[in-house]
């Protein structure tokens, strides 16, 4: 008997040795993550939210996570400075972002091969082949894309209630100046500030989208574009509708309609939230409901883009790996990020955070549901499925539908393929003169596309723009996307 007792006892010793191990042996990687839907993430409730995912995965993988949650404002410089310090393994990003944005980080060799690590993994198979392909840059894999709606395409959002009181037909604005009546009897019969909300953004390349491919995915550079007729790079700014648009933006300022808090960043994307506007616009989704919940009010959308699967479509919303991380801990963000887009609860762990009346957020099922759904009610932990975890496997919000997941498979295949998917600019031949151009967006660019300058000065400030472009190199820039368009083009 005391033989026995003696043998349990070593082998429990040896046991609790083992596990000891296990967690020593545990690889740590630091994740930073953006937080769009709340002003002020609470660290304490991030941490509490870090050590439920690490109490969840530790019989399940060997990785244990640091979680950084970073305000909207503040999350660029400072993933920037940990990627400059070595203080981050995993980190998320997008193509549309500046400063750590996916344009930056490849050419900056800041972000790991993934290419050889992906194959046979979780993570590779819990998406389509095709979600790999459209994320390579020169054939090789930096990022691991969120599945959501990875195609682009913009709608016009109006306030149900003002569609209901005027009786807008909605279904009947085709393009920009059909919105004129409306914009009209928003500021006459209402008096709102923004009867036309932009949200602070240079919404050109966005409505323009039918019209031309910009490529580049960010605003700061829509001055170049591929022309979906002629198939050709094309200097924007001596377009017709380059100029129409902007004079468009200028008489509807001077007739009220825009404001001028937009051209000075006094408007967000959480002004819609307030009953300040009449109209503004949405990223297209296969549940534009959500509008609802995240507004707080009741929308309805009217398409104000046909949708495209282009270069930075499905670089949305994704994550990269940091060049300075070790074979070691590059596996194991593969094998987080697989556990993530595989498994439901850690998907809404990640996502929404604790479970609980008193936390943030509880699992919901309304009449005809046949699922269980989110209900989220805390701004401490506050994120939603684009930015956190694939489609397929984050539960519903309570005002979406059981669906979800299957709407996303259909929205993404009936996208366009646009006219320069799969085309990337190299600006490594022209970087200095290519971010010098950069610069001039925000005195000029940004302006003239909300409504600062008067339409009968759209001309002579588009002009002055464009001399300050061509002093700063814009001729060989224009010069340098032509060619390597061109050059891509006759090699597809």
């Amino acid at each position: 008997m005391k033989k026995c007792i003696a043998l349990m006892l070593a082998l429990a010793l040896l046991l609790g040795a083992c596990s000891l191990a296990t967690a020593e042996d545990r690889v740590v990687i630091s994740l930073y993550r953006v937080t769009h839907d709340t002003d002020h993430p609470d660290p304490a409730q991030a941490k509490k939210v870090e050590d439920a995912i690490n109490a969840y995965i530790a019989d399940k993988i060997n990785v244990e996570i640091r979680l950084s949650d970073i305000q909207g404002d503040e999350y660029a410089e400072k993933a920037r400075m940990a990627l400059d310090y070595k203080e981050v393994n995993l980190l998320w990003t997008a193509a549309w972002m500046g400063t750590i944005g996916c344009n930056d980080l490849v050419p900056k060799k800041a972000v790991y091969d993934i290419t050889e690590l992906l194959p046979g993994t979780a993570l590779y198979e819990s998406m389509d082949e095709a979600q790999w392909e459209a994320t390579k840059y020169d054939g090789r894999n930096y990022f691991i894309p969120v599945y959501k709606d990875n195609v682009e395409g913009y709608d016009f959002m109006f306030r149900k209630d003002l569609v209901d009181k005027y009786g807008w037909d909605v279904t009947a604005v085709k393009e920009l100046k059909d919105l004129e009546p409306m914009l009209k009897e928003a500021l006459e019969g209402e008096g709102l500030k923004y009867p036309m909300l932009l949200q602070s953004t240079a919404m050109f390349r966005r409505f323009m989208m039918d019209r031309f491919d910009f490529f580049t995915g960010d605003a700061a550079t829509d001055f170049v574009a591929v022309d979906r007729e002629s198939k050709a790079v094309v200097n924007v700014l001596q377009t017709e509708e380059y100029r129409d648009y902007c004079k468009l933006m200028g008489r509807w300022a001077d007739e009220g309609y825009i404001s001028e808090d937009e051209a000075n960043h006094m408007t967000n994307d959480n002004t819609p939230k307030t009953q300040d506007w009449a109209v503004s616009w949405w990223t297209d989704t296969p549940v534009n409901i959500e509008a609802n919940t995240r507004y707080g009010q009741e929308m309805v959308m009217q398409p104000a883009t046909k949708r495209y699967s282009h270069s930075t479509s499905a670089l949305g919303s994704c994550y990269a790996i940091s060049a300075d991380s070790t074979e070691e801990q590059a596996k194991a963000c593969i094998d987080f990020m697989g556990l993530l887009y595989t498994d439901k609860k850690l998907a809404d762990l990640y996502t929404f955070g604790i479970e609980g009346a008193d936390e943030d957020f509880e699992y919901t099922r309304a009449e005809g549901q046949e699922i269980d759904h989110v209900t989220q009610h805390s701004d401490k932990y506050n994120h939603q499925m684009w930015n956190s975890a694939s489609a397929t496997i984050v539960s519903p919000k309570s005002d979406e539908p059981d669906n979800k997941a299957e709407l996303y498979r259909i929205f993404n295949s009936e996208a366009e393929t646009s006219v320069a998917a799969g085309f990337r600019f190299d600006k490594t031949p022209v970087e200095d003169k290519y971010n010098a151009c950069m610069e001039l967006f925000e005195t000029y660019g940004f302006q003239l596309e909300t409504g600062a300058i008067p339409e009968d000065a759209v001309d002579d400030y588009i002009a002055e723009y464009q001399d300050a472009l061509d002093a700063a190199g814009f001729q060989d820039v224009l010069k340098t996307f032509q060619k390597q368009f061109e050059e891509w083009l006759s090699a597809k």
